[in-house]
């Protein structure tokens, strides 16, 4: 293939990417405010006790062959990190929005390192849902993760944040077979804070989804993983 010819291809790849990229922020620019509702079945009374109203959401789920009980513990020590994908999305924020790196040692398993990300832990079903939550302020450089005691967390309304609100949970799913289901919700307590948190999620986002897209598969093997080693 000509280099002329190469060139123009690699051109056309390029903007067909830029043009789709534009289209999906638009798109979750617009939608903002507006997040879909969870599937009939799949609600979660837990997480709503802490984020009830939301302006995003995002959600995401995997079947298992694998105990609800195993899936959890699996995607409690998952990780993630070791996935060069999403060390390559975590450099690609450093870079967007000029951030330092985080050279600090963290503890290894996801729930252990966000809660030394400053995440906190605000309610648990044993071997079914962990949920998760923080107050932030995402579009900064190097966000700073506030944890709040579980009965505070609801009421928070200092302006200028974002409360997130997240989940790592398995259900039961008859004949020894559970699923895997992540969500995050996201609110901005004022004005200010809402217009500065729709451009970094219209823009951003894709980044969020893709590591719970990773996630999944990853958590899925290791359960399924770990339960073959119990049933052998």
């Amino acid at each position: 293939m000509k280099t002329t010819t190469k060139a123009k291809l690699l051109a056309a790849v390029v903007g067909l990417a830029t043009a789709s990229y534009a289209a999906y922020a638009g798109v979750t620019w617009c939608l903002y405010g507006n997040p879909k509702r969870a599937c009939r079945g799949s609600g979660d009374a837990l997480l709503d006790m802490f984020m009830a109203n939301h302006e995003v959401a995002d959600r995401h789920q995997v079947s298992v062959a694998a105990p609800a009980e195993i899936t959890l513990s699996a995607a409690s020590e998952i990780h993630l990190e070791d996935c060069v994908f999403i060390r390559a999305i975590f450099k690609g924020r450093e870079l967007v929005l000029g951030s330092k790196p985080d050279s600090r040692v963290r503890p290894k398993g996801l729930l252990e390192e966000v809660k030394s990300l400053g995440w906190g832990v605000l309610a648990e079903l044993p071997g079914r849902e962990i949920v998760f939550g923080g107050v932030t302020k995402p579009w900064d450089a190097n966000p700073v993760f506030h944890a709040l005691p579980p009965d505070e967390f609801a009421a928070f309304q200092e302006p200028g944040y974002v409360k997130i609100a997240w989940t790592l949970r398995a259900n039961p799913d008859g004949g020894g077979r559970s699923i895997f289901r992540t969500e995050t919700r996201a609110v901005a307590t004022d004005v200010e804070a809402r217009r500065k948190f729709r451009r970094y999620w219209a823009f951003l986002s894709p980044g969020i989804i893709a590591i719970r897209t990773v996630m999944l598969p990853a958590v899925k093997a290791e359960a399924e993983r770990r339960w073959l080693e119990i049933a052998a």
